[in-house]
């Protein structure tokens, strides 16, 4: 892939769409322009990791190893979102590994330091990266309010309108979206077993909340998840 179309890639998305050629070239992303099969990973067990990754395509599977060997999912990361060493810190990844997830990859990194520059030139884009953050870390303490405060099924009927309200802002009318879960990974991200998670989906079919298979997930009314209980 030439040049011209890495930068094309990566100015598809907002926080992109104004960085000129000589700041493009200063973050070194290039360099750093890297396309993995599924399965691969991207880093493994990272600890003193200093890099951000913006995926450009694809999913990745952020997650630990625990005790027993088992991977543990804490996120599955969409086209246009940041990973790795996101908050600007040193060393504070914790052993956390990304994985190439479902199918192929593209995305590109580049050095914590290089951003951090960019961000002092530009504030426009440090303040659009600042809310992305906060977003992102609003969404982790709901998940742990959720763990701590919420039962099994109330977890997963907030997952599913989390899920609903950032893909479907309006609320209003029959939706689908993309399905890139499995019952594993739902599993994993609210705390409970797959056997569970499948039990309490095909509930939520027989409701009429919800319709769930392999390629896409459907909301036939939004309003009747959100009388279960609005996402904090």
């Amino acid at each position: 892939m030439g040049i011209e179309d890495k930068m094309l890639l990566i100015r598809n998305y907002d926080l992109w769409r104004n960085l000129s050629d000589e700041e493009y070239h200063t973050l070194k992303v290039d360099d750093g322009f890297k396309e993995a099969k599924k399965g691969d990973y991207i880093y493994f067990e990272a600890f003193n990791h200093h890099k951000i990754y913006f995926l450009k395509k694809g999913y990745i599977k952020i997650g630990y190893i625990d005790n027993d060997g088992n991977h543990i999912v804490k996120e599955i990361i969409k086209p246009g979102d940041f990973f790795g060493q996101i908050t600007l810190e040193r060393e504070n990844l914790h052993g956390e590994f990304a994985q190439a997830y479902k199918n192929d990859i593209s995305l590109c990194s580049f050095s914590v330091d290089d951003f951090e520059n960019l961000l002092k030139r530009r504030p426009d884009i440090a303040l659009k990266y600042r809310k992305w953050v906060g977003f992102k870390l609003r969404k982790v303490e709901n998940r742990l309010l959720n763990l701590l405060n919420k039962d099994v099924k109330k977890r997963l009927e907030n997952f599913f309108l989390q899920l609903a309200e950032q893909n479907h802002p309006q609320k209003e009318g029959v939706f689908c979206i993309h399905n890139y879960f499995t019952h594993e990974d739902i599993a994993g991200l609210i705390g409970s077993s797959r056997q569970t998670v499948t039990t309490l989906i095909n509930e939520l079919e027989t409701e009429n909340i919800l319709t769930y298979n392999r390629s896409q997930i459907c909301f036939p009314d939004v309003k009747k998840l959100q009388k279960r209980g609005n996402v904090a």
